[in-house]
């Protein structure tokens, strides 16, 4: 692998990241906003420090160090993906809002 497949994994996979917010903020109308909004920015904001990471002036074994890079884009983002997936589950959890009622079950 190159240095521009790297780059490409680095925007691909938090490109991904940043659409699937954005769907679950079109979908679910129960998610915060604000907390959608956080992880969209914690996501734009690994994605310049993993840029700027590759475009680092490397001392030693670049093979390791790019190795090393790949793993931290995917342990990084699969962070984000629990924390958006918490973030989800939390909107479904939450109890309806005062003076509304809640959906009634339906009989079977």
């Amino acid at each position: 692998m190159n240095l521009r497949d790297i780059k490409k994994d680095i925007e691909y996979v938090l490109s991904a990241f940043v659409e699937d917010c954005s769907i679950v903020a079109a979908v679910n109308t129960k998610a915060s906003d604000d907390k959608i909004g956080e992880l969209m920015e914690e996501a734009i904001d690994l994605y310049n420090e993993l840029r700027d990471k590759v475009n680092a002036t490397i001392e030693g074994s670049k093979k390791a160090y790019y190795n090393e890079l790949r793993k931290e884009i995917l342990v990084k983002t699969d962070a984000l993906y629990e924390k958006l997936s918490a973030a989800v589950k939390a909107s479904v959890e939450a109890k309806p809002a005062a003076g509304k009622k809640a959906p009634a079950k339906k009989a079977e």
